[in-house]
């Protein structure tokens, strides 16, 4: 058996111990990152804000703009604020919630494209149906059953992860928390078990 230690923080790959480098990596990050905000936004007011666009197909846009921009504020901010403030701390709260964040938000989107896949088909294939099969109700539903088995996914990967005992130290080598990197940190026996759960679930 493995005995694990109390760990209250980890460390985060620092890209750089070049003051300069640091910087240009916050700007990279600060680039992007406004990209996103720029691109989701406009997507999301003009979903909003046009009558002619409250349609089943931008009503999934809308959705999927929303998780885009959930899933890259989880992990790119952190990232801006460690290479301005020449640190690689996180907490361990903060470590959890960027995990359980990102298989929230990112499995969310995987079912959401299917979701929109879907109604790709409907809308060529079947389009005589289309109004009667993806109605407001429907879409409604579909959406919700997205976000449900993402939440229910990153409760699951998350609680098993950091179920595990850490005894090789605190340092993530990435520059956020993610699932590989935490079950390196556990160990070995449990980390095959665990990266056996996570391939039969996705798996599915």
């Amino acid at each position: 058996m493995c005995n694990g230690s109390s760990i209250t923080e980890f460390l985060l790959l620092a890209f750089s111990d070049t003051r300069e480098l640091q910087l240009l990596h916050f700007g990279l990050f600060l680039g992007i990152y406004l990209a996103a905000l720029l691109g989701n936004g406009l997507i999301i007011t003009a979903v909003v804000c046009d009558h002619h666009l409250h349609t089943p197909m931008y009503f999934f846009l809308l959705n999927l703009a929303l998780l885009d921009l959930g899933s890259i504020s989880t992990s790119i901010p952190k990232a801006m604020a460690n290479s301005l403030w020449n640190t690689t701390y996180i907490s361990y709260t903060g470590c959890s919630a960027q995990i359980f964040l990102l298989v929230f938000l990112i499995s969310a989107e995987f079912s959401l494209l299917t979701i929109m896949a879907f109604d790709r088909y409907i809308a060529i294939c079947k389009p005589l149906h289309y109004g009667t099969l993806l109605g407001s109700r429907a879409c409604a539903t579909m959406a919700a059953a997205a976000w449900g088995s993402g939440f229910l996914h990153g409760v699951l990967h998350t609680a098993n992860a950091f179920s595990l005992p850490l005894v090789h130290g605190n340092a993530v080598d990435q520059f956020f928390c993610e699932i590989p990197q935490i079950l390196k940190l556990s160990c070995s026996e449990s980390y095959l078990r665990a990266a056996g759960m996570v391939v039969a679930e996705q798996a599915k």
